[in-house]
Parts: structure tokens; C-alpha cells; sequence
């Protein structure tokens, strides 16, 4: 290498230059990893001279070499001397903002966005806003979607001629001949909003907004439904219904799937930004439409918004909206022909019983709890002769584990709303001793496994007698069941983790009475795993019991598996005794 042999100045650059021409891509990609390290040895000068006016002339590589180099220089601004000289960041970086690459221009608008507060007001019109204005103003698309991203950025710090220049170049964006560049300009719409004076938004967002929302192209006209939340934001309230309302309604019942889908998918958002004396006028029967839409992922978009829509509803109105306009559709839905429209349902329906109260939620909402139990396509439920409520129980039979966990997560509240009531006593009844063990061992793995927030839900679940509620009861059915068959639990060990997880938040007198029991028989189990599982439990729900258990109760249990012949039982349960002081 004949710079190696010479100027030894030049020797990075060779190197560099050398790699980038290797045939092996990822020498070529290790090469750009380390431009840091060799900016470093060049100096600041000799990178902004030599390093980066390079680095601009080689732009062919490879996707993954550009993706590499593009994330690279967006954190160069101190190698090349700091805010003074940022702008010299901009060639090599405006040139990967027009590659072909999705991904490659993508990052590079990212690192552009992230230099550009580096910028002084000077520098953003003198380099910046040329840019930006070079993109936009570009003969191929690529250019043109990535400045759609960068004028929210530079827009606030520039003076006032140049930002109507902005605003105008934007505007073009928003009716650009391409799909592609409208698409990206749609994306961006709402952030841009949000920068501009209200005066502004006003008088050109909106036409902008309208425009794109009646775009030929379906996949611009959901991007302006995105936007259509923060603008909404940014008006005052007496300007949304003549500025905003109309394309939305226009929107809700666009005759593509895919924007009325976009609709129910932000209709919360949506709901929030228009206030509630709109949203009772006009998105409450939006709503309905939706939950009755041709389309089952419309449907089954809307329904996933049930629970959060009534709760954002107005108290006023809150009950009567919901037991008129949106129960009447959400029991068509229970019954709904797609599993998906069903199953999303599924998973937020239970989360109404705190806003409809008892009385409703025993007499509308129970009943297509119960209905959605007995569901073909979420599962098969078993034969099961208990009381009226204790229906709920079949919930472990069926078939499909993900329908059994979303009709769950929904218990808690459930069992809340219906706590003190008649309703109440009867869930999750043990019809039957054998039966009982099965009940009893699924709801606690569905309320533990795959669940870290499910032990917080249980607070909830304390009667004002101090009784355990449900799940929290099903610790003394197995108590009083007596010994036979506990050990032979094929889920044992999830059943003594229940218990860890459970004591947290159960206290000192539960954790005695219904679940200490339980572990301590577990403690004989002829599998080593449960044995020394039962130690590792004991050790973490020691520090909750009262120093009289653990010394007539606890330490016997210790001490024995401490002679245990398994190594690992002994270990664990000499480390519990340790721990809790009764060594």
C-alpha cells in the first residue's frame, strides 16, 4: 500500500478507502462501524476535508453498508469540530436520502432530524432549509418522500419568509404527482401541524388535510386519518366541528375497508381530541356503524375499543349510552360469524362491569360472559351441573388457551363489580372433588403464567369480611379437599409458584390460613423439583408470616428436607433456614 510506505497522514484514508473496494461485504460493513475511530485519527479537519467529501462520492454500496454509514454520521457532529461545523455532515447524509432503499433513507432522515438541532437559526436557513428544499424540489420520489420528514423540524427556528417558502414546498409535497411522495406527506401532516402557527393550520393544514383525506389512493387517505388526531388537538373547540368533522364522518364511512379499519383503530384517540360534547353528537353512532361494519377487521378493530371508548364517554351520559346505543351492538357481536371479531371482544367485554355496576352487569353483561363460554369457536365447554354463575368455571375447558386467557383477564373486574352480591358466591363452585383439582389448578395458571401484572389484580379481590375472593379462595377448597391427589397435581410446581407470587399482595392472614396449608403438604411430594420448589416458596413467603408460624410450622418442614436425599432439596432448604433466621 503505497501510503503506508509514505505520507503516513494519509494511512487511514488508504485503509478505509482500501476495504471499501473489498469484495467482501462485511469487511466492507466493519470498516464503516469503526468511521468513529478513524475520524478520530484524522482529526477534525482532515475528517471534514477528507473523510466526508469521500464518504459523499462513494454512495453505491451495499443496503447494509448504507444503513450502517447513515446511523454512523448521525453521530459525527463532534468529530467534525462540533455545532460550528455540522453542516458539513449534510452532503454525504442528503445523498443516502435518495438511495433506492426504503430502510437506508429512512435512517438517513433520522440522523438529519437528530443534527438539525445542532444547527444555529443561521446555519438551519444557510444549509438546512436548502436541503431540505433540494429534496423536495427533486426529479426522483425517494428525495422527495424523505423531505417530507424534515420541515417540522427546521420550521420553528427560521425566520418568517422562509417558513411560507416551507409551507408552500410542504404544500406541494401534499399534491405531488407521485402516490408515494403523497403517502409519505400524509404521514407527516400532523407532526408538521403541530409547529406551525394556529392562524396557519387554519388556513393551510387543513386544506391539506382535506385534500389527502379524499385522496384517490386508500393508503393516503388512512395516513390523513393519523393526522386527523393532532390537528384535532390543535384547534380550539368551536373550530371542529366546521374544520374537522366533516372529513371525518367522510372517513368513518369511507368505502375501503382499510380507512374505516384506520378509523376504529384510532377512534379512541380521536374521541379524546374532539372532546365529549362531539363525540355524543357524532362518534357515538360512528361508533355503531363501525361495530356493525361489513368488514370483520373493522368489527373486530372496534370492538378491541369498547372498554376504553365507554370509559372516555361523559358521566352524564356515560350509563344511558352505553345500555341504549352500545350494548345492543356489542350482543350482536358476541354472536358475531368471525372468530377474531369474537376473541377481541372476548378480551375487553368483562372491563365494562366497573362502569355499568352490579345490577347491569349481572343482568346484560353476565349473560354474554356465559355466552361467550359456551362459544364453539373459542372453545367447548364441559358438563358441568352447578349453580346459576358457576358457569364461569367452564372457562378452563376451553379448548383454545389464547380464548380461555382473554375471557380471564377480564375476572378481576368481574368478580369486583359483583363482590357482596349473589352472584358472587357461586363462581367458580367446585361442582365435584375431582373435578374440583382440575377448576382449581387451570384458574391458577391462567392467572399466574404469562401474567407479571396479574398479582396487582388481586388486591381487588379481598371481601370487606377480610374472606378471600375468587381466585383466592381456591386455596381453601384444596385445604379442606384433604391430602388425597394434592401431590399428584401434573402442574405442581406452577401451583407452588402461585403461592409466591399470590403472598405478595395477600398478607399475613390469607397467606396463613389458604396458602401456607397447601405448600407444606406439597412438601412430601415423591418429585424432587416440587420438593425443592416447596423449600424456594418457603423461603420467599417466610418474611410475611408471624414468627410463631415459622418456628412451629415452617422450620419442622425445613428441617426434614434438609435431610432429604435429593442434593438440590437439601441445598435450597438449608439456604430457606438460613434466610428466615431459623438455622
Amino acid at each position: 500500500m503505497a501510503a503506508a510506505d509514505g505520507d503516513d497522514s494519509l494511512y487511514p484514508i488508504a485503509v478505509l478507502i482500501d476495504e471499501l473496494r473489498n469484495e467482501d461485504v462485511q469487511l466492507r460493513l466493519n470498516s464503516i462501524k469503526k468511521l468513529s475511530t478513524i475520524a478520530l485519527a484524522l482529526g477534525v479537519e482532515r475528517t471534514r476535508s477528507e473523510l466526508l467529501p469521500f464518504l459523499t462520492d462513494t454512495i453505491y454500496d451495499e443496503d447494509e453498508v448504507l444503513l450502517a454509514l447513515a446511523e454512523q454520521l448521525g453521530t459525527f457532529t463532534t468529530l467534525v469540530g462540533g455545532p460550528e461545523y455540522v453542516h458539513c455532515l449534510l452532503p454525504p447524509l442528503e445523498s443516502l436520502a435518495t438511495v433506492e432503499e426504503t430502510v437506508v433513507r429512512d435512517k438517513a432522515v433520522e440522523s438529519l432530524r437528530a443534527i438539525s438541532h445542532e444547527h444555529s437559526p443561521s446555519d438551519l436557513e444557510a444549509h438546512f432549509v436548502p436541503l431540505v428544499k433540494r429534496l423536495a424540489g427533486g426529479d426522483w420520489f425517494t428525495s422527495r418522500t424523505s423531505a417530507c420528514g424534515l420541515f417540522s423540524v427546521c420550521y420553528p427556528r427560521v425566520s418568517s419568509a422562509v417558513k411560507a417558502e416551507l409551507r408552500q414546498y410542504f404544500r406541494n409535497l401534499c399534491s405531488d404527482d407521485t402516490p408515494m411522495v403523497r403517502r409519505a406527506a400524509a404521514s407527516k401532516l400532523g407532526e408538521f401541524a403541530k409547529v406551525l402557527e394556529l392562524d396557519n393550520v387554519k388556513s393551510e393544514i387543513i386544506p391539506m388535510f382535506s385534500n389527502l383525506a379524499s385522496d384517490e389512493q386508500d393508503s393516503v387517505r388512512l395516513l390523513a386519518v393519523e393526522a386527523c388526531v393532532n390537528i384535532a388537538q390543535l384547534l380550539p373547540q368551536e373550530d371542529l366541528e366546521a374544520l374537522v368533522m366533516p372529513t371525518l364522518r367522510q372517513a368513518a364511512e369511507d368505502k375501503s375497508w382499510r380507512v374505516r379499519y384506520m378509523v376504529a383503530d384510532k377512534f379512541t384517540e380521536l374521541q379524546k381530541a374532539v372532546g365529549p360534547e362531539i363525540t355524543k353528537t357524532d362518534l357515538v353512532p360512528a361508533f355503531q356503524n363501525l361495530m356493525k361494519d361489513c368488514e370483520a377487521e373493522v368489527r373486530a378493530a372496534a370492538s378491541h375499543k369498547v372498554k376504553e371508548f365507554c370509559e372516555n364517554l361523559s358521566a352524564d351520559c356515560r350509563e344511558n349510552v352505553i345500555m341504549t346505543q352500545i350494548l345492543p351492538c356489542i350482543k350482536e357481536l358476541v354472536s358475531d360469524a368471525n372468530q377474531h371479531v369474537k376473541s377481541a371482544l372476548a378480551s375487553v367485554i368483562m372491563g365494562l362491569s366497573p362502569i355499568l355496576g352490579k345490577d347491569n352487569t349481572i343482568e346484560h353483561l353476565l349473560p354474554l360472559f356465559l355466552a361467550q363460554l359456551k362459544d364453539e369457536d373459542l372453545g367447548k365447554d364441559a358438563v358441568i351441573k352447578t349453580p346459576k354463575y358457576s358457569g364461569l368455571c367452564k372457562i378452563i375447558f376451553l379448548q383454545q388457551f389464547r380464548a380461555r386467557w382473554v375471557l380471564y383477564e377480564g375476572l378481576p373486574l368481574l368478580t369486583s363489580t359483583l363482590s357482596g352480591s349473589e352472584a358472587a358466591a357461586p363462581i367458580f363452585t367446585i361442582p365435584s372433588q375431582d373435578e374440583g383439582r382440575r377448576v382449581s389448578r387451570s384458574i391458577l395458571l391462567l392467572g399466574i403464567k404469562g401474567s407479571s401484572t396479574f398479582s396487582l389484580r388481586v388486591k381487588g379481590h379481598i371481601l370487606d369480611d377480610g374472606q378471600p375472593h375468587p381466585p383466592l379462595g381456591i386455596f381453601g377448597q384444596l385445604h379442606d379437599g384433604g391430602q388425597q391427589g394434592l401431590g399428584q397435581l401434573s402442574d405442581a410446581n406452577d401451583l407452588v409458584h402461585a403461592v409466591q407470587v399470590l403472598s405478595e399482595v395477600c398478607g399475613q392472614d390469607i397467606t396463613t390460613k389458604h396458602m401456607l396449608p397447601t405448600v407444606l403438604r406439597m412438601a412430601g411430594d415423591p418429585v424432587a423439583n416440587v420438593r425443592f420448589n416447596v423449600a424456594k416458596s418457603l423461603q420467599k413467603i417466610g418474611p410475611i408470616l408471624d414468627n410463631s408460624t415459622l418456628q412451629s410450622e415452617v422450620k419442622p418442614i425445613l428441617e426434614k428436607l434438609t435431610q432429604d436425599q435429593d442434593v438440590d432439596v437439601k441445598y435450597f432448604a438449608q439456604e430457606a433456614l438460613t434466610v428466615l433466621s431459623l438455622a
